[in-house]
Order: structure tokens, then C-alpha cells, then sequence
């Protein structure tokens, strides 16, 4: 029995997150650290006014998810596998070892500004509960056009679809999908139409970024986003760091594969617990738990607890 960590992405966020990090002098190291590389008060990028932006809100994650990740090392706390779910996955490349932190800040801080500059209104994501991916998929293709396309881009659960696209195909798509047995539909707090090939040109520009960048070969495996596959080399992550903005994340297949690789412990690292929440449905025999939602003295010791208990 192992234990991963998961990396959240956007819809995640909460003002103020880096404001709440512990106080601690990994945690403002890791704060300072990026905002040398940045240039600017990394302390800015979580207010809901800098939240409008999707740079605001990557970066935000990832120097939150970093420092975390981080502290929990500090404490001898470690991973047997990670993975990330959108930009999470930049944490994850970081966290075993196959991408440097500052390299990471950089191609997010980039990420985010051409998606930003892609899509810069109209555009967003959505959520669809109760429906599985073919039936999901069935309705995106009937509202699907050129001048107004919506796509499938997260598969979080066998029942939760994300919907990618212009916000009138996706109310569209909403409609369809409550009249054929979905129970709930909502957008996300995500601006831009992410994992879908609306993103094509990003995706190109993240590839040529990292492939000046180098690279290191990950000391655990990481999961990958958009095929659900572990990668053990620095090549096939750069690949999918860079492909998964343009391709559909299959979050339930990542996971899926890391408990019958034997994940029996599901620890978030993130702000909230969309990811437990998710883990827990799909693993009721694991164990799920977030890093910082219930405070850090408590994750520590939920993981301590859990590790004896498990025999890990």
C-alpha cells in the first residue's frame, strides 16, 4: 500500500489561500522565492480582483501547492506517486523532482497569459452531474459549431463531465443535459475554455517553452493528464504538460490507476478538498484527506495515524 499526492487545479482557488499558509520559514522562503522569479508581490495574485484573471489563478495555485508540498517534506511526509489535475500538474512535475520551481513559475506565469489572451471573455467551463462521458458527449456534438463550440474536457467521475467552450454552447449543452437526467449543471470559477483544442496554440507554445527547459527524471512516478498513464521520464511529462491545456484531463482514470497500483492513501494538496471529495466517492475503501482544509497539525497527524494503521 502506497500513498499519492494530488495536485488540484483551477476551481480550487480561494481568495486569500497564500495569506492562510502556515506560518512558517518554508513557507515564506517559497513565497519570497517566487516572487523574485516573477518580479512582483506574489501576496497580490489572490484577491478576488486578481482572480478574475486565470494568470493570477495559476500562479496562485502553484506557489500555494509548492509551498505545501514543501512544508510537508519538512515534516518527513512523502509520496510513493503523484499527480495533478490541470495546472496541478506543474506542482506534481515539481514535487517529484522532474521540473524546478522556478521553471515551473515561469511556464504557468505563461500559461496563464495566453490562455488569458486567447479567450478573453465568452468563454469558460462547466459542470455536469449525473451523466456519464458518452452521454455527455452525445450532447456537446449536437450543439458543437465552429462560430459555437463547447467540448468535453474533464472526466473527474464516471457521473461528473467538465464542459469546455463558449458560455452559450455550454447553457445550451446545460439544457440538454437536465432533460435527459442530469441533476445538476453549474459553470466553474474557470475563465477560459481550457482542455479542449480551442487551446491548440497554447499547448504549442508550453511545448516549445519546455523543451528549453531541462528537465530532470522524476524520482517517483507521476501520473499523467491526459493519457492516465505513469511517466517515468522528463520527456513524457514535458508531453503532457504541454498537451493536456488542448486535450480532455481523465482525472478518474488517473486515479483509478494509482489505487490498483495499491494508493490507499489520497492526500490533497490544495486549498480545499475538491479532489478528497472525489477520491473518497470513487476509493471508499482509501483513505482521503486534505493537507490544509482541516489545518496542517491535523493532516500530519491524520497521515501519521493512517500510515501505522495501513502498515505503510
Amino acid at each position: 500500500m502506497s500513498t499519492a499526492f494530488l495536485f488540484a487545479g483551477q476551481g480550487s482557488q480561494n481568495c486569500g489561500m497564500l495569506h492562510d499558509l502556515p506560518s512558517d520559514p518554508i513557507i515564506t522562503e517559497t513565497l519570497d522565492e517566487a516572487g523574485r522569479i516573477l518580479g512582483e508581490d506574489v501576496l497580490k495574485l489572490d484577491t478576488a480582483e486578481a482572480f478574475v484573471s486565470t494568470r493570477a489563478v495559476q500562479l496562485a495555485l502553484l506557489i500555494y501547492e509548492v509551498a505545501v508540498v514543501r512544508l510537508l517534506k519538512s515534516e518527513m511526509v512523502f509520496p510513493d506517486i503523484v499527480a495533478g489535475h490541470s495546472v496541478g500538474a506543474f506542482a506534481a512535475a515539481v514535487a517529484c523532482g522532474a521540473l524546478e520551481f522556478a521553471d515551473a513559475i515561469s511556464t504557468v506565469e505563461m500559461r496563464g497569459r495566453l490562455m488569458r489572451d486567447a479567450y478573453p471573455s465568452g468563454f469558460g467551463m462547466g459542470v455536469i452531474i449525473g451523466l456519464d462521458e458518452n452521454r455527455v458527449n452525445v450532447l456537446t456534438e449536437r450543439v458543437n459549431t465552429e462560430s459555437n463550440p463547447v467540448y468535453i474536457a474533464n472526466i473527474n467521475a464516471v457521473d461528473q463531465v467538465t464542459i469546455s467552450g463558449s458560455l452559450t454552447a455550454i447553457q445550451a449543452v446545460f439544457s440538454l443535459a437536465r432533460s435527459t437526467g442530469a441533476f445538476t449543471t453549474k459553470l466553474i470559477r474557470i475563465s477560459v475554455p481550457s482542455h479542449c483544442r480551442l487551446l491548440g496554440s497554447v499547448s504549442d507554445e508550453i511545448a516549445k517553452k519546455l523543451s528549453a527547459i531541462r528537465m530532470h527524471k522524476p524520482s517517483i512516478p507521476y501520473v499523467g493528464n491526459y493519457r492516465a498513464r505513469v511517466l517515468r521520464s522528463s520527456g513524457e511529462i514535458a508531453t503532457d504538460l504541454s498537451k493536456s491545456v488542448s486535450n480532455t484531463v481523465r482525472w478518474y482514470e488517473a486515479t483509478s490507476l494509482m489505487y490498483e497500483r495499491g494508493v490507499r492513501l489520497f492526500m490533497e494538496i490544495g486549498s480545499g478538498e475538491v479532489l478528497t471529495n472525489l477520491a473518497r466517492k470513487a476509493f471508499p475503501e482509501a483513505r482521503c484527506l486534505s493537507a490544509t482544509s482541516g489545518g496542517m497539525n491535523s493532516a500530519l497527524l491524520l497521515f501519521s495515524k493512517e500510515k501505522n494503521r495501513m502498515g505503510i
